[in-house]
């Protein structure tokens, strides 16, 4: 799939996907558009892929937006709800009640982001402040009502603790946001994802057991792209997200100092799956953000 490529999610009635390009990358960030009684998208991009997501809009007809839903707050995923809301007068915002302050005033997201994923930030956008009163607070079980979709929100905070999954019932889609890690369709592998400075081992592989008791027919990942369901894939990934740590746990005890840490495996991204497919740029920026991740968690743990 090429950056800008809209393409429908299979066996859906009106669900479909972008590649917005983010981090200029292809098959990295996907926005899922709902084509339906009250048309929404789920996720918006940092911003600085906006006009992929307004072209996609275009492509499909949909003059008015009536929802931007939220899976959390982190900039990769509400950058560019703001600019929607501004250029959509009729849409609300949907976001988890913990992550609301964020998009109405962005200052303290903006410096955390630019901290966590350095020179990355040129492909962000400043995002534009969301009006209060058109941003929705979500809690664990709540509705998003689009007419002929329902998106019930379920709390995931492993990655995040502003994140929901959401599930769509009728069309058996769960949005993941980053909760089932990060999906690499070219060779169908799922990677993981734990970024500075709230990401929670334990918490991360009980809100894939939450994903796995929905029993959905499509996993809608926002990196990258539908894939459908899997419980022995995503029992993998729980693996891999203990693996995960107790590699960069080791390493540490080996080498003492977090940023050699940091740069060790930095220095081994281009092994890695996401190096063959998003280019070596952005495989070493991913890596370079998991293990701060996980150092921040060890941490905590200790």
């Amino acid at each position: 799939m090429a950056i800008g490529d809209v393409q429908a999610v299979e066996d859906t009635t009106d669900v479909h996907y972008v590649d917005t390009g983010m981090y200029g990358t292809a098959e990295y960030g996907s926005v899922y558009i709902i084509d339906g009684e009250r048309p929404a998208v789920v996720d918006s991009g940092t911003g600085g892929d906006y006009d992929a997501i307004a072209d996609a809009l275009a492509e499909l007809g949909i003059d008015s937006l009536d929802a931007v839903v939220l899976t959390h707050v982190h900039l990769d995923h509400a950058g560019g709800a703001g600019r929607l809301l501004s250029d959509h007068p009729d849409a609300q915002a949907y976001i988890h009640e913990r992550g609301a302050r964020h998009l109405l005033d962005p200052e303290r997201l903006v410096a955390g982001t630019k901290d966590a994923v350095g020179e990355q930030w040129s492909y962000y956008a400043d995002p534009v402040p969301a009006p209060a009163e058109r941003v929705v607070r979500l809690a664990d079980g709540d509705e998003v009502d689009l007419g002929d979709h329902t998106l019930v929100a379920h709390e995931a905070p492993g990655h995040a603790p502003h994140q929901h999954v959401f599930h769509d019932p009728g069309e058996g889609i769960v949005y993941t946001g980053d909760a089932a890690g990060l999906y690499i369709p070219a060779v169908d592998t799922i990677r993981e994802t734990s970024p500075p400075p709230q990401f929670d081992l334990d918490q991360a592989r009980r809100d894939v057991s939450t994903i796995v008791d929905l029993e959905p027919e499509t996993l809608a990942f926002a990196h990258f792209g539908p894939r459908a369901f899997d419980a022995e894939k995503l029992s993998g990934y729980k693996r891999t997200l203990v693996e995960w740590v107790e590699a960069v746990r080791q390493k540490r005890a080996a080498l003492g100092d977090d940023e050699v840490v940091i740069e060790h495996f930095v220095d081994h991204a281009d092994e890695s799956a996401g190096a063959d497919v998003w280019g070596e740029e952005k495989a070493e920026a991913e890596m370079r953000l998991n293990v701060r991740g996980v150092l921040a968690y060890l941490d905590q743990q200790e």
